[in-house]
């Protein structure tokens, strides 16, 4: 088969290939400005075709950029993806997301306000207990 000439719209393809849950997650970030193709902002009618480079912003800080090898309407199999789709992301972003998303962090009740000057203190030395005062 020739695809070649073949186009499709993002939103369609960004569900086919398995990087939105459901389409109309993928039509609401082309909406909210997240999704670019060749660099220049996607609305969830532009048509895609083999060899454009999409970048996709997702929450927490992930770019993930890639390019369309096959233009294809209905979705398919994680095994398949790599048939429609070459990720084109820089691995040092994969590297520096997943530090992200591996943060410690603290968690407060809600309402209980700013910790006393004493609770940062046991912070402090509960998540640095060896370090010199």
């Amino acid at each position: 088969m020739d695809f070649s000439g073949a186009k499709v719209r993002i939103d369609k393809w960004l569900w086919a290939v398995r990087l939105f849950k459901t389409r109309s997650m993928a039509t609401a970030a082309c909406e909210q400005g997240k999704i670019t193709v060749q660099e220049q902002p996607a609305k969830p009618s532009r048509m895609v075709k083999a060899g454009d480079v999409i970048t996709v912003r997702r929450t927490g800080g992930l770019t993930l950029k890639v390019s369309v090898i096959q233009p294809i309407e209905k979705r398919v199999g994680p095994k398949l993806v790599a048939e429609n789709m070459q990720d084109l992301t820089p691995p040092e972003e994969l590297e520096a997301f997943r530090a992200r998303a591996t943060r410690v962090t603290i968690f407060r009740d809600p309402g209980t306000g700013r910790p006393t000057k004493k609770e940062r203190r046991e912070l402090d030395d509960f998540f640095n207990p060896f370090e010199e005062e």
